[in-house]
Order: structure tokens, then C-alpha cells, then sequence
């Protein structure tokens, strides 16, 4: 069993700043990659960012420039640094990662959500 926890969300002025955490724990192996979506309110869920166990990265257009992924595998955490926020980041931001099992088998989870509100 694998779990994802994420942290760090928050309300936050426009222009502010926020940095999410992840940390991953369970029967891992070692990670492939790993994500954050976000989901607001009647909106799909979309990709925000992405890193590969080689440290690759995708963005978002919207936060490119603005958002900064990164990751520390050996410590199986994955973290989202967030500037010059906008309401329109306003969302449920998810961890959701790739993860390599004990078993040797790869499978995809996901955190239970932050919320992240930028609002005057």
C-alpha cells in the first residue's frame, strides 16, 4: 500500500506565494515520476506540472514561468513552488505519482488534494 500526502496549501493574496509539499510513503521501491493537477470548481482536473526520476519537467502554460517543480525521490517527496499567484490558480491541487512497488510492479496514485485559494 502506497500513500501520497500533500501539504502546504492555503489562501494567499494575488502576487503571493506558496510552495506545496508530497511525500510519499508505503511499500515503494523507487519512483518514476511525479505530478501535481489541480481541479477547480466545475472544472476537469488538469496537469499543472511534472518531473521524471531524471529531474525532466512539463509545465502548464498558464504557470509557466510561475511554478517551479521539483523532487527528492530518495526522500520520495515532490514539491511545487507557486509565484505571482493568480485567482485563477485557485484550486484542489493533487499529488499524483508513479511509483514502483516493493513487488517490482509500477502503479499510479494519487494524494488526497490541498486547497489552494488566491483571493483578495
Amino acid at each position: 500500500q502506497v500513500t501520497l500526502v500533500e501539504s502546504g496549501g492555503g489562501l494567499v493574496h494575488p502576487g503571493g506565494s506558496l510552495s506545496l509539499s508530497c511525500v510519499a510513503s508505503g511499500n515503494i521501491h523507487s519512483i518514476n515520476w511525479m505530478s501535481w493537477y489541480r481541479q477547480a470548481p466545475g472544472k476537469k482536473r488538469e496537469l499543472v506540472a511534472l518531473i521524471n526520476s531524471n529531474g525532466g519537467t512539463e509545465y502548464l502554460d498558464s504557470v509557466k514561468g510561475r511554478f517551479t517543480i521539483s523532487k527528492d525521490f530518495f526522500k520520495k517527496q515532490v514539491s511545487l513552488s507557486m509565484t505571482d499567484l493568480k485567482p485563477d490558480d485557485t484550486a484542489v491541487y493533487f499529488c499524483f505519482g508513479a511509483i514502483i512497488t516493493s513487488e517490482l510492479t509500477e502503479h499510479d496514485y494519487w494524494g488526497q488534494g490541498t486547497q489552494v485559494t488566491v483571493s483578495s
